[in-house]
């Protein structure tokens, strides 16, 4: 040992006394997080004038004349960028859509491969298709006579001499020309349906327990039905006994769709046009009885066996008529 200095003694543990700086520097190395720590605690804490002040610096810089970090010059451009995209982006949409809307028509469908054959519909129509009343009580059939007369005014034979012509019965009622002109409609008179034309019984057989029924195919246009031959209506008991359905009278004739209102040209052009109906009056049913009915189109080219649509080709409702 060297004169004038004390011997430096061990700490347990290997360590050695008397370098108090040494160990303040390893203590420093071996907790390298401290100074995040210490960077953590001096950001928590800022009090909450100091964080509204940096905020409104934020929005609004005076001295560097800035908003939300940008110059008015910055902010000029990048308006200008976005408007200049969705401008061209609007523009190509409009262009997309005028295209498109070129090689459609107003006048004629560009598909019509699911429309055909035809569904059909029935009238009066108040509650479903559950035609219910008491012959002895007015009030209770009186609403399906008051629906079937304002159905059939649009039928009445003054209205359909003065709006459309005779056309000659048995074919088809083709027009030519361009697609866009308008269209001559054939008369469809109410009194055609003779018994149920409300002309004779203004009540539709209603008050007597024999109720007028009427039937009519839903448009297509261009659609040519029957093929060259006219579609009949046919009308049956659809479960239970037969003899609750015991007579049924159609008209006009024996219950046809004339070719001569067909085909049907669309509501722009057809604008006359009355769709032509078949009138179904059943003269004997069961009374205080529900007795449910399946009225089919028969005719070439007719779909009426479709079991999950009871609408394409045919027609299903309940008579219930109590005395």
């Amino acid at each position: 040992t060297k004169p004038g200095f004390a011997p430096v003694q061990a700490r347990p543990g290997g360590r050695e006394r008397g370098c108090p700086h040494e160990n303040r520097h390893e203590e420093k190395a071996e907790d390298p997080d401290s100074g995040e720590e210490e960077t953590k605690a001096a950001m928590g804490s800022k009090t909450w004038r100091e964080l509204a002040g940096e905020l409104k610096l934020f929005l609004w810089n005076r001295e560097e004349r800035t908003c939300l970090g940008r110059t008015a010059a910055s902010w000029g451009l990048i308006l200008l960028f976005y408007f200049v995209l969705y401008t061209c982006l609007a523009g190509m949409f409009a262009f997309c859509m005028y295209v498109m809307l070129l090689t459609l028509s107003p006048y004629t469908p560009t598909y019509r491969d699911r429309v055909a054959p035809p569904g059909v519909m029935i009238r009066p129509y108040l509650h479903g298709f559950t035609i219910a009343f008491n012959v002895s009580r007015r009030s209770t059939w009186q609403p399906y006579v008051d629906s079937l007369h304002r159905f059939l005014e649009a039928y009445d034979d003054k209205v359909q001499e003065e709006k459309n012509i005779k056309c000659m019965a048995g074919r088809y009622f083709i027009q030519g020309g361009h697609e866009s002109e308008e269209k001559k409609a054939c008369q469809f008179k109410r009194s055609l349906l003779q018994n149920c034309s409300g002309i004779g019984d203004p009540t539709f057989g209603y008050s007597k327990g024999q109720p007028c029924v009427l039937l009519k195919m839903n448009r297509i246009i261009g659609y040519r039905p029957g093929a060259g031959v006219p579609v009949s209506v046919d009308c049956q008991v659809q479960k239970g006994n037969e003899s609750d359905l015991r007579s049924v009278d159609f008209y006009p004739g024996n219950g046809t769709f004339d070719l001569m209102y067909y085909p049907y040209y669309g509501k722009i052009t057809h604008v006359n046009y009355t769709s032509p109906l078949v009138a179904m009056h059943f003269t004997d049913v069961k009374k205080n009885n529900l007795v449910p009915i399946q009225c089919r189109l028969k005719g070439e080219g007719i779909i009426n066996d479709v079991s999950n649509d009871r609408f394409l080709g045919r027609i299903i409702f309940t008579l219930s008529i109590g005395k």
